[in-house]
């Protein structure tokens, strides 16, 4: 396969209707690293979207989004640090409560992980109605740290999402609902 900057992305997400219930389209990311080629270009886009927000570190959000951030992170020469789910992460944790479209989760940090003077940007792998990726924006604010962005590498624009993020938010991909 013959993959250049120009190569589409969207052509390597596939849509399962109705998944996991009936009206709701799954747009499957794992077509973006499924390949050598196209990871690579999925990371130099990513890369590309996330440096305009100048970050001193990284925040994942678990778990595809440590697939997207522990490159981009690497490619910039900056930190990583993890937003896990409740019980994860070792060490002093803050925990942060939240709502999802199908019900609540809780999220973690570790505070020693990030200096109040880094600029920190929040990654995800999909941002649909928003919830999660607000939630770790929210999170790392409570416990003082100055988040500047967040990035997702697919938007799933119909649902809004980004009106409950605080922060300027880039998305490498973008689908209707």
């Amino acid at each position: 396969m013959l993959v250049t900057e120009k190569f589409d992305l969207h052509d390597c997400v596939p849509t399962f209707p109705d998944f996991p219930q009936k009206g709701v389209n799954f747009y499957d990311i794992t077509g973006l690293f499924k390949d050598p080629e196209i990871f690579a270009l999925t990371v130099q886009k990513m890369t590309a979207l996330i440096k305009k927000f100048s970050p001193d570190r990284l925040f994942a959000i678990d778990s595809k989004g440590f697939i997207f951030a522990a490159p981009v992170a690497a490619n910039l020469g900056i930190g990583l640090s993890l937003l896990r789910k409740a019980s994860k992460l070792p060490g002093t944790v803050v925990r942060y409560s939240y709502a999802l479209e199908y019900g609540t989760d809780e999220m973690e940090c570790r505070v020693e992980d990030f200096a109040p003077s880094e600029r920190l940007v929040v990654v995800d792998d999909v941002l649909a109605t928003g919830g999660t990726l607000a939630a770790g924006v929210s999170l790392l604010q409570q416990v003082g740290g100055n988040v500047v962005g967040a990035a997702a590498a697919l938007e799933i624009g119909d649902l809004h999402g980004r009106e409950k993020i605080n922060v300027p938010v880039e998305s490498m991909l973008w689908y209707p609902h």
